[in-house]
């Protein structure tokens, strides 16, 4: 299975109607997310798979960029021999990789070692009060006291009041670069004008924003991004406040709240006390580095 010379147009036919798609397989993303990326394509676009990639001291790397939680092979009626053979076509030019496939990709492949990760989904097609019935009573004292502490949710924010705030969230976790932060801003542009985002912020009783996201759409599927919160809100519950809202708004409809994870115990708790549950998808390391080098990659 070759790399190809990409035609956008079909690639991203192929991400609109396969069963997995997914929003950061788009073309367009990865063009605002990834460093460099190439394509592995079955037959005329009847699966893909997107290679991000980049370059350092000459040697070749498969990375998953931020704000992209999945990516990995993508179309209708995959298999565990269509997996394989799509692993064993990256070219031998990258000799070290580390990123995450997708929840259908999910198989034990001969020659690769998957390792699970957790993701929390949550079906909004029931009615609102059927959902909040499944809520954590913690979250339920920590909505009322968002409310109560005078905090009122608002939509279609600037993107660039929400940035400082995730930058400051994410620090002592996350090695997030300016560039990267500039990247989704431009994306967040161009989704915007597709109908595919919209903002929310949360704001105290003196004005200040205390909780911001980003809700990006595709597939059935809504993506909570960017997420911020700052110190003031943390005990406020202003973010319980945030998704609260967005449930509310959407409940009733087939649309799926996807948490982007999380792996960090508190993190899953937390989503799941909204009634999520939890999808797992696979990650793959794989190291083909002389030796030398791979001292510096353990």
């Amino acid at each position: 299975m070759p790399q190809v010379n990409l035609d956008k147009q079909k690639w991203d036919r192929c991400i609109d109607i396969a069963g997995n798609g997914l929003i950061y397989a788009y073309s367009f993303y990865l063009d605002a997310m990834s460093k460099k990326w190439d394509a592995l394509v079955m037959n005329d676009y009847e699966a893909v798979m997107p290679l991000t990639w980049n370059k350092k001291y000459g040697i070749y790397y498969l990375y998953q960029p931020f704000f992209t939680a999945h990516l990995g092979v993508f179309g209708n009626d995959l298999s565990p021999g269509i997996i394989q053979l799509f692993l064993e076509s990256i070219p031998g030019k990258f000799r070290y990789w580390d990123f995450y496939l997708n929840e259908k990709n999910l198989y034990a492949i001969p020659g690769f070692k998957m390792y699970e990760r957790s993701n929390y989904v949550l079906s909004l097609e029931k009615s609102y009060e059927d959902l909040k019935a499944h809520y954590a009573k913690s979250h339920l004292r920590n909505i009322r006291r968002a409310k109560d502490s005078g905090n009122i949710v608002k939509e279609n924010i600037p993107v660039e009041d929400i940035i400082p705030l995730a930058r400051e969230h994410a620090k002592n976790f996350s090695p997030v670069t300016d560039k990267d932060y500039q990247n989704l801003s431009k994306l967040f542009a161009v989704l915007q004008k597709k109908n595919m985002a919209v903002s929310y912020g949360v704001y105290s009783s003196q004005q200040q924003l205390v909780a911001s996201c980003a809700w990006f759409f595709s597939h059935e599927r809504a993506y909570y991004i960017l997420v911020g919160n700052h110190p003031n809100g943390r005990t406020s519950g202003a973010s319980h406040l945030m998704i609260d809202h967005f449930i509310q708004k959407h409940a009733g409809e087939k649309l799926v709240l996807d948490f982007e994870g999380s792996d960090i115990k508190n993190l899953a708790w937390f989503y799941s006390s909204f009634g999520a549950s939890q999808e797992k998808y696979p990650g793959i390391k794989l190291n083909k580095l002389p030796s030398v080098i791979k001292l510096f990659k353990k």
